[in-house]
């Protein structure tokens, strides 16, 4: 496949409530989305939302970065494409994974190829901060099928040691439970809260302290009373080897955006497993593009509810239908989502730039 044209849109896509973490509170997602036209036919898309503190890139970062990639790239072969991307991954992460997951859909991904209607699980966030609202939110959700709720926690250790109790008991072993920190807390408020925490009905507890803390994610490791994982530390096969190492993690979690290309996330994927851990996939902070790729992956490797639920935070998504959540699952259907039209995306967008192979 040798890439034609490549249209980017730099994307603003308002929540339909605020995501509360304790990197910050999220009022919208920052996209970048791709997409690359092939010869004879070819088409693939693919996306980066910039969530800094997940990335060492910014919105204002990828978007002056993206055009070049894609001018370095037109009018190249698949191979030749992708691998100027893995080189641009080292130090533009998401961004070289909106194109390279483009390109490599164009090229007839296998992992893509959806023959018939699949089913795949995905988790509920509990988002409220007072009982009132959790209680609805925890009985919404199991209503709705929902077989493991996600909690975030990194904000304050006693007051969410106090939410993460309370909500354990309105739970009452329905359903799986898991704790994020999102790198929240300390290496002492970390421990203290890990070695504090009531395993019952607990699945894991996600990523409390920096990404670069390897002391502290060990330490934590240690003293926990329930599953460790590790999510912003992971980003490629040397920091999986070392989770495994270390034992600073049971659980490790991968998104597309971080692992630069679709084939790079399912190498991480089964590298995980090689190792003993076990793999848990999925991006809260993506459109409908990233989480649709992400589900199509986790049907084959991922037997966990996948975190690929950011589609169903903004107000408008990027694909001409919206993918159906039915029993707390995700239904990939037979064929490749349609995006929307150009002019229905260039209202979403704050910029456009087409760049015509070479």
């Amino acid at each position: 496949m040798r890439i034609e044209r490549t249209t980017l849109y730099l994307l603003r896509l308002p929540l339909i409530e605020p995501y509360k973490l304790a990197l910050g509170t999220v009022e919208a997602f920052d996209t970048v989305l791709a997409v690359i036209e092939g010869n004879g036919g070819a088409f693939g898309y693919g996306e980066a939302t910039i969530l800094t503190g997940y990335t060492p890139e910014t919105i204002e970062m990828s978007w002056a970065t993206v055009g070049g990639l894609a001018e370095g790239i037109a009018g190249m072969e698949t191979e030749d494409a992708l691998s100027v991307l893995a080189t641009a991954h080292l130090a533009m992460p998401f961004t070289a994974s909106a194109l390279a997951s483009a390109v490599e859909m164009a090229a007839g991904s296998e992992l893509l190829d959806v023959a018939e209607q699949v089913r795949v699980p995905l988790l509920a966030v509990v988002n409220a901060a007072n009982e009132a609202g959790y209680t609805h939110e925890i009985e919404a959700s199991l209503e709705e099928g929902y077989g493991t709720l996600k909690v975030k926690v990194g904000f304050d250790a006693a007051a969410d040691m106090a939410r993460v109790r309370s909500i354990q008991r309105l739970v009452g072993g329905r359903a799986l439970i898991r704790l994020d920190g999102n790198q929240g807390y300390g290496i002492e408020d970390a421990v203290e809260f890990a070695a504090g925490l009531d395993p019952d009905g607990i699945e894991l507890f996600e990523q409390p302290c920096a990404a670069g803390d390897w002391l502290a994610a060990i330490a934590v490791a240690e003293a926990a009373t329930v599953p460790m994982m590790l999510d912003e530390s992971i980003y490629g096969p040397d920091d999986i080897e070392q989770a495994a190492e270390t034992g600073a993690a049971r659980y490790v979690k991968l998104k597309l955006m971080k692992m630069g290309s679709i084939e790079a996330l399912e190498h991480g994927l089964t590298r995980i497993r090689d190792f003993g851990m076990t793999p848990v996939l999925g991006n809260g902070v993506a459109s409908d593009v990233g989480c649709w790729m992400e589900a199509c992956v986790a049907r084959r490797l991922i037997d966990n509810a996948g975190e690929m639920n950011g589609f169903l935070k903004p107000r408008d998504g990027v694909f001409a239908q919206a993918i159906v959540v039915d029993g707390g699952c995700a239904l990939l259907e037979p064929g490749v989502p349609a995006l929307k039209d150009d002019n229905a995306l260039t209202l979403l967008s704050r910029e456009r730039v087409r760049i015509e192979g070479g």
